[in-house]
């Protein structure tokens, strides 16, 4: 038997796989979002910037919305490197838990135009989902989740809780990088993390003690 063939990406000149190309062009997307934002992107600007027609980009990966989702499901795979970086398998959970919400906030604040696509930019209808992206989001809870576990033993309240303190933090972190927070508190994004999971965790180990 011969050597599988590689597929190509719909590129003119064939220089990667699909899997490639599309890597590709997700991290093409985010320089453009980190310089001009969410309204700098566009399939002619993308197509630019990696030397390719618009065209190929349709062909291999899809319209914009295909594209932002494919940066989104990055994002939330970075992030979840970020938060397992953060973890120390000496730590009692309580103490892994504020530093998974510190490595969040941290990550937001160090990249916070692409993370912005994760909150901002709303899909149209109907538009299909690449499969990296809910694979990505429960790689990224199941990790909160895993840390959660000695303290809430019951796994359906702790899918409630690493819901509830996931949005929780998505919310602060977007409060926090398009500045509004300050018109609620003075307080800093960090300090209201902590607060917010020492109460929840809190509520929620005593619960769990007297089950």
């Amino acid at each position: 038997m011969g050597k599988p063939r590689r597929t190509r990406a719909a590129g003119p000149r064939g220089e990667h796989d699909r899997a490639g190309f599309q890597a590709l062009v997700a991290a093409a997307a985010e320089g453009i979002v980190r310089e001009s934002g969410l309204r700098g992107l566009g399939m002619r600007p993308l197509a630019a910037a990696i030397g390719y027609a618009p065209n190929s980009i349709y062909n291999a990966v899809g319209d914009l919305d295909q594209v932002v989702l494919r940066v989104n499901a990055r994002t939330i795979a970075r992030l979840h490197a970020a938060l397992e970086a953060a973890l120390d398998p000496e730590a009692p959970p309580q103490a892994n838990a504020l530093a998974l919400a510190e490595a969040y906030l941290a990550f937001v604040a160090s990249d916070p135009a692409v993370w912005s696509l994760v909150h901002e930019y709303v899909p149209a209808p109907g538009t299909a989902i690449p499969e990296e992206h809910p694979r990505a989001l429960a790689e990224a809870t199941g990790l909160v989740g895993r840390v959660l576990a000695p303290l809430l033993p019951d796994p359906a309240e702790r899918e409630r809780v690493v819901a509830a303190l996931w949005a929780a933090l998505h919310g602060l972190a977007a409060l926090s990088t398009s500045g509004k927070l300050a018109a609620l508190t003075p307080e800093t994004p960090r300090v209201l993390a902590r607060m917010l999971v020492g109460r929840v965790l809190g509520a929620g180990a005593s619960h769990a003690e007297t089950r």
